[in-house]
Formats: C-alpha cells, sequence, structure tokens
C-alpha cells in the first residue's frame, strides 16, 4: 500500500531547507488536511488558509509564507482549491503563485480576495493564466489592480478557455478596462460568471453598461453578471433590459447599490413578461418604491414563471409596494426566494408576510424576515438570510456556504466551490 504525501512534514523540510520560519496556522491547517484522507481520494480538498479565520489563532501568510506553501503544493495532485483570503500577500507574492500556476495541473479554485497585490501582481497572475488549464475559479477581490491590472485579465480571457468564474469586484478598475472586459466577453465561450462590482467611474454617460448590454447581445454562455455599485441609471437598465431580450443564457443578475428608480424598473418588469431564463434578480439598495414594487409583482403575477429569487431590500417601498409583492407570490408557485428588509412596513405588510410563511407558501428559510406579534399586533424581525450573506466575510459559527444566507447557492450555482 502507498503511503500518502504528509504536507505537514513536507512543509517542515521545507522550511528548514530555506531557513524560512514555520507559520503556525499554515502548520495548523496541513495538519488537518493530513487527516482527511477520504476527500484526497473521492474529489480533493481546498487548504482555507484564511487569514479572517476567527475559530483559531492565526498568523497571515506572507509572501515568504508562499513561497514555501508553493513549493510543497506544487506536485499534490489532490489540492484543487486554495483560499488565502484576507492576508497579507503583495505583488511579490504574486510572483510565486503565477509561477506556481504554470506548473501546477490540479489547481481549480484560488482565492487572493483582499490581499495586497496591485497592478504588477495582476499582470503576473493574468499572464501565467495564459498557460494554465486546470483553474476554473479566480477571486481578486479588493485587491488594487487599478485599470491597468484589470486590462491584463482583459487580455487573458481572449486566450484562456477554462477559467469559468472571475471575481474582479472592488478592485479599483476603470472605464477602460471594463469596455476591454466586455469586449474579451463577446469572444470568450468558457466564462460562465464574472463580477465587476465596484469600480472606479467618473463619467455618467454609463458608456460601460452600454458595452455590457452589447456583449450579453453576442454572449451565450455567461450565467452570472455582477454589475453592483456601476452609478447605473434609469438609461443604463433600459440598455440591458433590450440586451436581455436577445440573450438566453443569463440567470444571475446582480444590480444592486446603483441608482435605478421605477422607471428604471419598468423597464424590468416589461422584460420579465418574456424572459424565460433569468432566475435570480438582485435589486438590492437601489430606489425602486412602491411603484417599482408594483410593476415587478404584476409581470411575476400574470407573466413570469422562472424568477426563483427576487431581493428588494432597502429600496423606500412602503405597504403598498411590498403587500402587491406578497400578493403575486400567491398566484406565482415558482417564485421561492425574497427579500424585503430595509422597508417601510406597515401593519398590512406584516400580516402578508406573515400567512405567507404560516401558510407555507413562503419558507423561513427564504426570506430575511420572521413574523412575531406583541399586544396583538404582528411585525416582523430581521434575518440573517440573503443571496450572498457571506460574500465580504466568514461566518463565526455555521458553514461559510449555508444556504439560506447565500441562496444562490442553491439556485443557480455555476460550480462546486
Amino acid at each position: 500500500m502507498s503511503v500518502r504525501p504528509d504536507l505537514h512534514q513536507h512543509y517542515v523540510r521545507a522550511c528548514q531547507n530555506v531557513g524560512q520560519p514555520e507559520n503556525p496556522f499554515i502548520s495548523h491547517v496541513l495538519q488537518e488536511a493530513d487527516k482527511n484522507d477520504k476527500n484526497r481520494c473521492t474529489r480533493g480538498i481546498t487548504l482555507k488558509i484564511a487569514g479572517n479565520n476567527h475559530l483559531v489563532p492565526v498568523q497571515r501568510v506572507t509572501d515568504d509564507d508562499l513561497q514555501v506553501l508553493a513549493s510543497v503544493l506544487r506536485n499534490t495532485v489532490f489540492v484543487t482549491g486554495l483560499d488565502l483570503r484576507c492576508n497579507v500577500l503583495t505583488d511579490a507574492g504574486a510572483k510565486h503563485m503565477a509561477t506556481f500556476l504554470q506548473e501546477n495541473s490540479t489547481l481549480q479554485y484560488l482565492n487572493l480576495m483582499f490581499n495586497d497585490i496591485g497592478t504588477s501582481g495582476a499582470e503576473l497572475i493574468a499572464k501565467a493564466l495564459h498557460r494554465n488549464e486546470t483553474l476554473v475559479y479566480l477571486r481578486m477581490t479588493g485587491n488594487k489592480i487599478g485599470n491597468k491590472g484589470g486590462m491584463f485579465f482583459a487580455s487573458m480571457l481572449q486566450i484562456n478557455s477554462t477559467l469559468e468564474k472571475l471575481d474582479l469586484g472592488d478592485c479599483d478598475m476603470g472605464t477602460q478596462c471594463l469596455i476591454a472586459i466586455a469586449t474579451a466577453l463577446t469572444q470568450n465561450k468558457s466564462v460562465k460568471a464574472i463580477n465587476l462590482n465596484r469600480p472606479l467611474l467618473y463619467s455618467h454617460e454609463e458608456e460601460t453598461t452600454i458595452h455590457v448590454a452589447l456583449m450579453l447581445k453576442i454572449n451565450s454562455s455567461l450565467v452570472e453578471l455582477h454589475l453592483c455599485k456601476h452609478e447605473m441609471k434609469n438609461f443604463g437598465v433600459e440598455r440591458l433590459c433590450e440586451a436581455l431580450y436577445e440573450n438566453s443564457s443569463l440567470r444571475y443578475l446582480d444590480l444592486s447599490c446603483n441608482k435605478i428608480t421605477r422607471d428604471g424598473v419598468k423597464f424590468l418588469a416589461e422584460l420579465l413578461k418574456q424572459n424565460q431564463t433569468l432566475e435570480i434578480l438582485d435589486l438590492n439598495a437601489n430606489r425602486i418604491e412602491d411603484d417599482g414594487a408594483i410593476y415587478l409583482s404584476e409581470a411575476l403575477a400574470l407573466n413570469n414563471r422562472t424568477l426563483q429569487a427576487l431581493s428588494v431590500v432597502s429600496n423606500n417601498i412602503s405597504g403598498k409596494g411590498l403587500v402587491a409583492l406578497s400578493d403575486a407570490m400567491k398566484t406565482n408557485t415558482e417564485l421561492s426566494y425574497i427579500y424585503i428588509w430595509g422597508n417601510e412596513f406597515d401593519e398590512a405588510t406584516c400580516m402578508a408576510f406573515s400567512e405567507l410563511i404560516q401558510t407555507g407558501r413562503l419558507k423561513p428559510n427564504c426570506t430575511d424576515v420572521e413574523p412575531y406579534e406583541v399586544d396583538g399586533h404582528v411585525h416582523l424581525a430581521e434575518l440573517s438570510h440573503g443571496l450572498k450573506k457571506h460574500y465580504y466575510w466568514t461566518p463565526r459559527c455555521g458553514e461559510e456556504t449555508n444556504k439560506d444566507a447565500n441562496a444562490c447557492l442553491a439556485i443557480a450555482a455555476v460550480s462546486e466551490y
């Protein structure tokens, strides 16, 4: 019987060989991985070396730590995922990771979110992906790669044919690279999900939204699109909706934290009357108000039977609009998830959603409110449920991928990660 590689012992020896002190957190994770023989044999393991781990003492991973770790994992076939979020990796660490990506042939998931990787580090990683044929999901979230760094990823998308999910949210990208990425996606057939949240845009003409819309008319493989904090207004929403009439692949559209009002939602409502692919619509933190909610409820009640999840959190909707949405759920049995916290609840709203939950039409884990009664009056309390509650952080208890808090994973998961 062959002896399985001992990751921890390899790591200890590698540290000794280069005179590098052991990182106790890395040692702990590798020791735990050594115990996990079952997953090694079946589908591989993900090493979770996140610097924001609250459950064990954490010494955050440095560039030198990563160099040693990469040498240990270079030929380790059963490690298919590596989570290095919230550490202190810089462009020097990105260089080690780029070398690793060119030499390793098993890693499918790499999470580098919220490190200190800049433009040159982004260039190294993006160019490594020109040759890499195994990585499926890359998260660069929160690394300030800037517009130039984003351009390197746009170039990569013209060459790489295996990457399925790319997260470039909060990376300080600009107009130029967003247009370049949208252009690259007109030809790329492998990317199924992309996150372009919170770019730095200085124009009010919504050029980036227009180019994304043009891409959606052509692209037939993209399933999930995040355009949060794009300063998008009603004009941009109209352009997107025009494109989505011709698109038959997109299932998850995130337009949260924009400047969409009732007029913009009217275009979305008209789209929903005909669209047969969209399953998740996130309008969190816009300003659709009662009229916008009513437009959506009419489309959902009478026409649409494909949308499964709707978030209208913090949209200045009062009882009239919220009751209309609850009424739509009575006739539309496909809409299973709805998130409404942060709006103006009156007694009619509380009664309406309490009834949906008590009758079983709306499952308690599929919404972010819970009814309770005080002095004969029904009120709604907030629950920590949503489409992607754990996008930026990991919970202190429970699973990070808990489906109640991350319903998008239950509805339209693009990959296992």
